[in-house]
């Protein structure tokens, strides 16, 4: 595979601090994004028209390897999310909506011991079997994250989450076939595109639908539909019918590329 993956980038980035000399848990970052996939892997639920992962998981491990976590643990939970989101999307798997990380102290778990159970949480709140009997079929991708860390006697001491904007307004640079660029700015409301000039952003591509596809806010969050184009929407090379987008995701519609620059407030 090219390139480094999320948690190994993350990793570079402590590690190169002066205080990585610090760092001595028996339990490493990459050994928590592993595990997290093998149980994506294990409890993933295969249908006619698509494979549903879980999209809620809880880490556990003992409170003496959770101790030295602690300096780098919101950035932690949040890379380990986009590294379950990207895992996902890898695999064209579908998750009813952005994932979640909890990373919690257990004196249960042996020392050097990684504990991992998984759950499904749709976008309502709803859990497990709830959400699976509520799901659409569609999913959506996306990531989020929150830490649970208790102390050696408790779970649920301190939570970390990152915010997120509540109206996006995001700026994308468009590379239009011909190698042509410009830079579009969606703002709370969302665009449609494709070939006919009745879209909010019109495309001149041949393999682009004349309604291909559609940005919207939804929930503080900027996705992207498929409107049953011929050629499908890609995103980071993966089909999609909806997905929740981030800043650095490159859009597929006909030969026409997207990138996703950035996403504010709006």
């Amino acid at each position: 595979m090219a390139g480094l993956s999320t948690i190994e980038r993350f990793l570079e980035r402590v590690f190169e601090r002066p205080a990585a000399r610090l760092f001595r848990s028996r339990i490493q970052p990459l050994q928590l994004q592993r595990r997290i996939e093998r149980t994506m892997e294990t409890e993933r639920l295969s249908g006619a028209d698509r494979t549903l992962v879980p999209n809620a998981f809880t880490v556990r491990l003992n409170p003496d390897d959770l101790e030295p976590l602690r300096g780098i643990a919101a950035s932690l939970v949040a890379e380990l999310a986009d590294a379950a989101l990207a895992f996902a999307r890898r695999h064209a798997y579908t998750v009813l909506d952005r994932p979640r990380v909890d990373l919690v102290a257990d004196p249960g778990v042996q020392p050097g011991e990684i504990r991992v159970t998984a759950g499904w949480i749709d976008r309502s709140g709803r859990r497990d079997a709830e959400a699976l009997a509520a799901s659409d079929g569609e999913g959506v991708h996306g990531a989020t994250a929150e830490l649970r860390a208790g102390g050696h006697g408790g779970e649920h001491t301190m939570v970390f989450r990152p915010p997120a904007p509540p109206v996006p307004r995001a700026v994308l640079r468009e590379v239009a076939p011909g190698g042509d660029e410009r830079r579009v700015t969606i703002e709370a409301g969302g665009v449609t595109i494709g070939r006919a000039t009745d879209n909010d952003l019109v495309v001149g591509d041949s393999r682009a639908s004349r309604h291909h596809a559609r940005l919207q806010v939804r929930q503080g969050r900027l996705v992207l539909t498929d409107l049953r184009s011929t050629n499908g929407t890609r995103v980071n090379g993966v089909a999609i019918a909806e997905i929740v987008l981030g800043e650095g995701d490159r859009i597929q519609v006909g030969d026409t590329t997207f990138v996703v620059e950035s996403i504010g407030a709006g």
